[in-house]
């Protein structure tokens, strides 16, 4: 057996997470300019948001078929291609001072994440043989997703503060700067010997009979099935909590879109500090363990949020942190816990799948369409409720999570030959 390596993939697969991270998080601060420039309410401010993540559901199955038949290669540079053409849309939205195309850049974005969430996954779990050490990639590189998922609305906040009105061509900075890097990730992606994990003889630990083709797929697996489901609740509640705060302090609270941009970043922040966190101890802990206790974190926290005055205030430093409601702390500190979710909740859900893995991928990144559609619903929440009492929808996910942790993510199907 031949040692392979797996370290210029493994720095691709980084390098496309944040790219990922970086088209998706604009949506956060672009939802609070849209809101001011078109004077709209909290659901249709999220609509974007919801546009983006419904593009999965249209993405997700052809972004698994593209990943079988093609590759992963070919399917990344598809991916940053896409990712061009909906950055530039967003562009040319602010040109235009178009919501509708607005929209079309955040459906064409969507499309971008999807296929790149559906390349960088599969092959970083793949490539550390799933289990523990499968894990720990996907924290390690989630950890470069939540770096980027902080910089994007505080830059964007910081630009928006630059200026008297708010409008989409305010972000223009960021749009040419992820055009850049998608440019340049081409290039490298192109030059690049890639790997075929699932085809590598390298990898493939167990032969196991065959039973005939048509028989199974991957919804013959009941912790795969439960694992999507949690995937979408993940990304809903992920998004939810970082866009209604968002909301909370610009519009309740009253903070201008510039320091609620920065303290929001705050939240993305934290998910990195966590997805390190979770990197280092995801080879040590079982993938069940620790969305156990993150959830019950998550969980604690929000609950605290909901219960706290809104007019218990705090200050940490000068000028950007000061006069914060508590409970808007508590919902940032949230990210430490909710950051290594995503990696677990993947590892567990493809676990033992063998040949179904890239099928399933599709599957999978067709939920994460739940990350634009449970802040849309909780938009409307808050629009009825409040923003704070909002938050116990997000309460009623968690314990969906809190099931998948407990006993759902348990591979009840082993018989099923999977070579």
């Amino acid at each position: 057996m031949t040692k392979k390596n797996y370290i210029p993939a493994i720095a691709i697969m980084f390098a496309l997470f944040f790219m990922t991270a970086f088209i998706t998080g604009l949506h956060n601060p672009l939802g609070i300019i849209v809101k001011f420039q078109f004077g709209f309410s909290n659901a249709m401010s999220q609509l974007g948001n919801l546009i983006n993540f419904l593009a999965y559901a249209c993405m997700g199955l052809p972004a698994g078929y593209i990943l079988k038949k093609y590759g992963y290669k070919v399917s990344s540079l598809v991916a940053v291609t896409i990712g061009i053409l909906g950055v530039g849309t967003f562009w040319l939205s602010g040109v235009l001072e178009s919501f509708w195309v607005y929209l079309l850049g955040a459906f064409v974005s969507g499309f971008a994440a999807c296929m790149l969430n559906a390349v960088v996954n599969p092959m970083l779990n793949s490539i550390g043989q799933g289990g523990k050490k499968g894990n720990q990639l996907l924290q390690y590189g989630n950890s470069l997703n939540s770096l980027a998922a902080t910089f994007v609305p505080f830059f964007i906040g910081w630009l928006t503060g630059q200026h008297a009105s708010h409008t989409i061509s305010d972000a223009n900075p960021a749009f040419f700067i992820a055009i850049g890097i998608f440019v340049l990730a081409f290039v490298v992606i192109l030059f690049t010997r890639m790997p075929e994990p699932e085809f590598d003889e390298d990898m493939i630990k167990v032969e196991l009979p065959h039973r005939g083709d048509g028989i199974y797929s991957c919804f013959s697996f009941r912790h795969f099935v439960l694992g999507a489901v949690a995937i979408f609740v993940y990304t809903g509640i992920e998004i939810g909590i970082a866009n209604t705060t968002n909301l909370y302090l610009t519009h309740e609270i009253g903070l201008m879109p510039g320091k609620a941009g920065v303290i929001v970043s705050l939240y993305w922040f934290f998910m990195f500090i966590g997805r390190l966190i979770g990197g280092y101890f995801g080879s040590r802990f079982a993938s069940h363990d620790m969305l156990s206790f993150a959830t019950f974190g998550t969980m604690a926290l929000i609950i605290m949020a909901i219960f706290t005055p809104s007019d218990l205030l705090v200050s940490f430093g000068e000028r950007i942190f000061t006069d914060i409601p508590i409970n808007a702390v508590f919902l940032i500190l949230t990210g430490l816990f909710t950051s290594v979710m995503w990696g677990n909740i993947f590892n567990m859900s493809v676990e033992g799948l063998g040949k179904y893995t890239s099928s399933a991928t599709g599957f999978f990144m067709f939920m994460v369409c739940g990350g634009g559609i449970i802040p849309a619903i909780q938009g409307a929440l808050a629009d009825w409720i409040g923003y704070i009492p909002s938050f116990w929808f997000i309460l009623l996910g968690l314990t969906y999570l809190l099931f998948y942790a407990s006993s759902g993510y348990k591979n009840v199907n082993k018989k099923i030959p999977v070579q």
